[in-house]
């Protein structure tokens, strides 16, 4: 070589790159047959899963019982908000506990799912932006004459 470095030292820093790589791609074949497997394994479980919910379906259309739809992906979480306590919570507060933004389109996007629970009855809207789980309504008290 006309740099000085002779042949033999190229050679070496070559096989130790080699080697180096052949490590890398032997790591990652064994990461790849990792997830292959923990893919497999998550695939069966969402199998079962369809299973059950159509089955679930197809009970409660033999019972003529109409299945309460699920909510969507997402809403489990926001309802969940709701579930730990407080006496109403706006949309921003929403926003917050779940850890997203609290830019406007943000906010609004919160709003809009929270209105769509209220149509569903999940939510209550007493106020204008203040959403709160549904309570139940108290027992009927009977009444005392004091005649």
């Amino acid at each position: 070589m006309t740099s000085g470095v002779p042949v033999r030292e190229v050679l070496e820093q070559i096989e130790a790159r080699r080697a180096r790589a052949g490590r890398a791609v032997e790591k990652l074949r064994e990461e790849i047959a990792r997830l292959t497997g923990q893919l497999a394994a998550a695939e069966r479980a969402l199998e079962r899963l369809e299973i059950t919910r159509e089955t679930v379906l197809d009970l409660a259309a033999e019972n003529d019982a109409a299945p309460a739809e699920p909510l969507p992906p997402g809403y489990r979480e926001v309802l969940a908000v709701f579930t730990r306590g407080g006496n109403g919570l706006h949309a921003k507060d929403v926003c917050r506990a779940l850890g997203g933004g609290t830019e406007p389109r943000h906010v609004e996007s919160m709003r809009a799912r929270l209105k769509r629970l209220v149509e569903r009855g999940v939510l209550t809207e007493p106020d204008p932006g203040l959403f709160v789980l549904p309570q139940p309504d108290p027992p009927a008290t009977p009444e005392i004459n004091s005649s």
